[in-house]
């Protein structure tokens, strides 16, 4: 298979010079473990004492992995990704909220990118988290199968309900809708839930679409439970295959409560957990769509040689790749310049909101080893180009 993502110049060919220095400089500062350590805990107290540095977050890290504030701020960095072919899914990137109605504001955002994405061709999916629409103590306690008080169901009742008329809307305008993975302890919940929506909106085609967290030991075997019980009661699975985004969080949590850890072994261990969850649905890709939600080079050359090997076009819409804005521009960019179907994730919302996502964006890239200096080393090749050819 011929390497692709060493191409720097279609990488980064949206990014001014200037833009290309700063994210230098980004990438390099969360290189530095304690450095991002100690940023985190300052950002965090300068937000909570309402210091003035919403507009220095804003021209740094937030520009960077952000499309804006709001969802029209977004539409400037989705016409010019999808220029050089690269697609958007606008993710309303509040976190962390337990308020009802900060739970409908979500739900209204929600609706709102879904209206967006029927009227736009460069976003081909609307996304959501399950506790953007309900609060993490009662999917933990359905998981669990504990009982829930009176209250506790009429407020369960509301979240379905929130969940029952996105999904609804997204079938009747026809745009396909992610819905995000958490930690495992509410997964259960949310994967009952999905799947609830999964046989009742996903009758023709995949609309909705669930996570599967790959670094955890259980979700193949989930899914091969899952894609028995669709072909007995006909209906189409859709799913986002990532590694995950929660493991310091799972392993402490196991350890603490003296449970196994739902967390492979290791790194490797995951990789093989994600490429054969991979090969697995496009064996069936008949009654399955993926979005191969992932940062890593080898497993998208790997999805690419399956779709040779299988005579699958390029632009198969059953297959998508799909990064996170502001990273892995050498990924997305050049899959698109190649022809295949690609997805960035682009996250907006109140800058003070927003911070809890950028965090573990930022922590995330410290603890993902090779991440960070994989960035750092591409961004520096297009500095050095740029300035031979001046």
């Amino acid at each position: 298979m011929e390497k692709i993502f060493n191409n720097t110049q279609v990488a980064f060919a949206l990014k001014s010079d200037t833009e290309l220095d700063r994210a230098y400089f980004l990438f390099k500062m969360i290189a530095n473990e304690p450095l991002v350590r100690i940023g985190t805990a300052v950002t965090n107290f300068a937000l909570k004492a309402h210091l003035p540095v919403e507009g220095l977050i804003r021209a740094t890290v937030f520009d960077h992995f952000c499309g804006g504030t709001t969802e029209d701020d977004c539409l400037s960095v989705v016409d010019k990704m999808y220029v050089n072919g690269v697609s958007s899914v606008l993710d309303y990137s509040v976190e962390g909220k337990e308020e009802e109605e900060q739970f409908d504001a979500a739900l209204e955002m929600t609706l709102k990118t879904v209206e967006f994405a029927k009227e736009r061709k460069a976003i081909p999916f609307a996304v959501f988290k399950p506790t953007g629409l309900g609060r993490f103590y009662l999917y933990e306690k359905i998981g669990e199968k504990q009982p829930l008080t009176i209250e506790e169901q009429k407020e369960w009742n509301r979240v379905v309900n929130r969940f029952e008329l996105i999904c609804k809307t997204a079938y009747e305008k026809d745009v396909a809708l992610l819905i995000d993975g958490e930690e495992s302890w509410m997964q259960d919940a949310a994967d009952e839930l999905v799947t609830a929506m999964m046989k009742k909106y996903n009758k023709e085609k995949a609309i909705v679409f669930n996570t599967l967290q790959l670094y955890r030991w259980d979700r193949l075997d989930y899914l091969k439970k899952l894609h028995k019980q669709a072909k007995e009661e006909g209906f189409f699975i859709g799913m986002k295959l990532v590694r995950g985004a929660y493991m310091e969080k799972e392993n402490k949590r196991a350890e603490e409560n003296g449970y196994p850890t739902p967390i492979c072994e290791s790194k490797e261990a995951t990789d093989i957990n994600y490429d054969t969850t991979v090969e697995y649905m496009m064996e069936h890709l008949d009654s399955m769509c993926i979005f191969a939600g992932t940062h890593n080079e080898e497993s998208s050359y790997k999805v690419m040689e399956l779709m040779k090997s299988k005579g699958i076009s390029k632009n198969d819409n059953r297959i998508w790749f799909g990064q996170l804005y502001g990273m892995s521009d050498n990924i997305s960019f050049n899959l698109a310049s190649h022809g295949y179907n690609v997805a960035k994730y682009l996250p907006f919302g109140p800058v003070r909101d927003v911070m809890p996502y950028l965090i573990r964006r930022a922590e995330e890239n410290t603890s993902v080893a090779g991440q960070t200096s994989r960035e750092l080393n591409l961004l520096k090749a297009e500095r050095k180009r740029r300035k031979t050819e001046k």
